[in-house]
């Protein structure tokens, strides 16, 4: 999967190099593997088989991080996947967690202000990745917005 970033206002080499080394900072537990809940995360996600996953390291300064991660072959519940589409749903999905976590927004509310896509005017940088059998998105917007309450 690839980044997508919206690069007028996101331009910040280092919000881009936190996302390009994603993989390196996240980590999963539990699950059927057993493990820990990701003490020590600055940010966590739950998936539905029970697992966490965990982003270990800070974020750029001045920019809020948060992540969202679903089982990638998990079934799209029947009314959301005839409100959105099942195409690409958990990207989708997980991509608009992450935001929604960001701006401290509930799901709900976001879904109804934006549905699964990117708001036009989204000020910070996303990215989506999978890893092993997981979709996890990342998303970073700078504190400054999310302070003024945008979203």
């Amino acid at each position: 999967m690839a980044h997508r970033s919206n690069r007028r206002l996101a331009d910040s080499a280092l919000v881009q190099a936190v996302l390009d080394q994603a993989e390196a900072r996240l980590d999963v537990t539990g699950g059927s593997a057993g493990g820990g809940a990701a003490a020590g995360a600055l940010t966590r996600s739950h998936t539905s088989d029970f697992r966490t996953v965990g982003w270990y390291g800070i974020p750029p300064p001045g920019w809020r991080l948060a992540i969202d991660a679903e089982v990638s072959d998990a079934p799209v519940p029947p009314a959301l996947a005839a409100r959105f589409g099942p195409a690409s749903f958990w990207s989708r999905w997980t991509r608009a967690e992450s935001m929604c976590k960001v701006f401290g927004v509930p799901i709900a509310v976001w879904l109804r202000r934006h549905g699964l896509g990117v708001p036009a005017r989204f000020p910070g940088a996303w990215r989506t990745l999978a890893l092993a059998d997981l979709t996890i998105s990342v998303a970073c917007v700078p504190a400054a917005v999310v302070d003024r309450g945008a979203g």
